[in-house]
């Protein structure tokens, strides 16, 4: 069984990111297992409670939670042209100690969204250099940058355009053989 993480970068309960997330998990094949990685609870990545003396408890259960992972699709809506900073302190909180990052050779995929027609595309980018220096192994394609994304789910959180469910699973296609890949 391969194990994919998925990171939503919205902690907001009802996120438009959040239901993106959950559709796309829908779509990963037989033998793939997702699970939801909470980050909302992360303190602010600090060496402070991070140090030769301990590290705080919940960037302990977080790390022991990644090194099972497999490989990670990060959903992310954009903020101020950037990723979320749960997400960035996600990756902070993972890539320590020094030389003991949890990412290190994992897949990865992005999925950015956006209610404006930009689509994330300065989220997905941003966080797509962070992926680069952490050594994970981003899909470079289908780039997945989701606009007008509010107008996308019906009454019961699906996603209501059959265009965009085809798209999506073009990217969990791509991302599955790029797992096999570095697998």
């Amino acid at each position: 069984m391969v194990k994919v993480g998925i990171v939503v970068g919205s902690l907001r309960k009802e996120s438009v990111t959040k239901k993106l997330a959950v559709n796309v998990a829908d779509l990963f094949p037989d033998g793939y297992e997702t699970e939801f990685i909470e980050i909302g609870n992360l303190p602010l990545y600090n060496e402070d409670i991070d140090n030769e003396n301990g590290a705080h408890a919940e960037y302990v259960t977080f790390r022991n939670k990644m090194k099972d992972i497999d490989a990670v699709l990060f959903v992310t809506p954009e903020y101020n042209r950037s990723m979320p900073a749960s997400i960035k302190n996600a990756l902070d909180v993972g890539s320590r100690p020094y030389g003991h990052s949890v990412w290190d050779g994992k897949g990865a995929a992005i999925i950015s969204q956006s209610p404006s027609p930009l689509s994330g595309f300065g989220a997905n980018h941003h966080l797509r250099q962070s992926l680069v220096f952490l050594n994970m192994q981003p899909l470079q394609q289908p780039e997945a940058y989701i606009a007008n994304s509010w107008e996308l789910f019906d009454e019961n959180g699906k996603i209501n355009n059959e265009g965009t469910v085809q798209f999506l699973q073009s990217v969990v296609d791509a991302f599955v053989e790029l797992i096999q890949k570095f697998k």
